[in-house]
């Protein structure tokens, strides 16, 4: 406890049972594996860009606690609404006691609410737009693909984009990962505003669906990835949320053996899930960890740990505890 912080010791002290004492334990497991040279990957469902996740993971990402992230296309975008347009948002604490009516008037003043917090589409994801547009027609124009993630990456090295922040980028998860030009696997980021944005200039002509490179490009590599990053220790997998962003990315290991017939494949070695999702049969978001045994996603002796509670609570404290705040 000497090198932990006054959060850390707080949670050392008082998280000892049910929940409170999983997220601890998680947490000690997180730090086992890194200390063992192993990596980690965070995976991003939800809407954790919005809730600001990006105050405690863009450290992670800068003190290399993480080693790829896998993310939803939401995820990806509104990281990058709130860079450049968050004091236009507009937060509603009251958001349970909307009636439709309510919810009809944000969409007309153009605002789309994710639970307590409204993004304004014209400040944000319009202004995003304009950008990611040129650079869609410009690699269209030289006969590029790019993944969805490296155009934002090309956004950020743009120094007059650079200039339309208006909160510090250290709270970006995102500039961080480009500062650190960590891979980044945006499964179905035809699911998100920009791909629908992305989709219909299809339709319309002003460029062409090969420009994005496709899922089936992120698998092949992760694939590769995978296979160059588990020689020298484990890799660990760290789920926020349920749904494709976790999905996608733990077949990796079945995949590269049952059907790459790659043999010795190291099975995942760390997992933690942090999820308000029921756990029962048939939800492959609700599965126990122990179910991805049988999938040849984990070992009998893995360690694995499942935190039923809000990711927008837990995951900044597991963080913290990994950081010694």
């Amino acid at each position: 406890m000497k090198n932990k912080g006054p959060l850390s010791k707080f949670m050392l002290k008082h998280y000892k049972h049910f929940n409170a004492a999983t997220v601890v334990d998680a947490a000690k497991g997180y730090e086992n594996l890194l200390a063992q040279k192993g990596k980690m990957m965070i995976t991003l469902a939800g809407a954790m860009s919005t809730a600001e996740l990006g105050k405690s993971l863009a450290e992670m990402i800068r003190q290399d606690k993480v080693h790829i992230i896998c993310c939803t296309g939401a995820n990806l975008e509104e990281d990058v609404f709130n860079l450049v347009a968050h004091h236009d948002y507009k937060r509603i604490p009251n958001y349970r006691d909307l009636s439709p009516e309510d919810e009809g008037k944000l969409l007309e003043e153009k605002f789309n609410r994710v639970t307590d917090t409204c993004i304004p589409e014209e400040e944000a994801m319009r202004k995003i737009e304009k950008h990611l547009q040129k650079l869609w027609e410009q690699s269209d124009k030289k006969g590029k693909a790019f993944f969805p993630h490296e155009y934002f990456y090309k956004l950020f090295k743009s120094k007059k984009f650079i200039k339309q922040f208006v909160i510090n980028p250290k709270d970006s998860w995102l500039f961080a990962a480009f500062e650190k030009n960590l891979p980044i696997i945006v499964p179905g980021w035809e699911d998100s505003t920009c791909g629908n944005m992305f989709a219909a200039h299809c339709m319309k002509g002003r460029t062409s669906p090969q420009v994005v490179k496709s899922g089936i490009h992120y698998m092949m590599y992760l694939a590769q990835w995978y296979q160059d990053n588990s020689v020298g220790g484990d890799i660990g997998f760290f789920q926020i949320g349920g749904g494709i962003a976790g999905d996608f990315p733990i077949c990796v290991v079945p995949m590269l053996y049952q059907d790459m017939h790659i043999e010795d494949v190291p099975c995942w070695g760390y997992f933690c899930q942090i999820s308000d999702s029921t756990t029962s049969y048939g939800s492959y978001s609700g599965a126990s960890p122990n179910e991805k045994i049988t999938w040849g996603k984990l070992e009998v002796d893995t360690p694995k740990f499942v935190i039923e509670s809000d990711a927008t609570i837990v995951a900044p404290l597991i963080f913290a505890y990994i950081l010694n705040w």
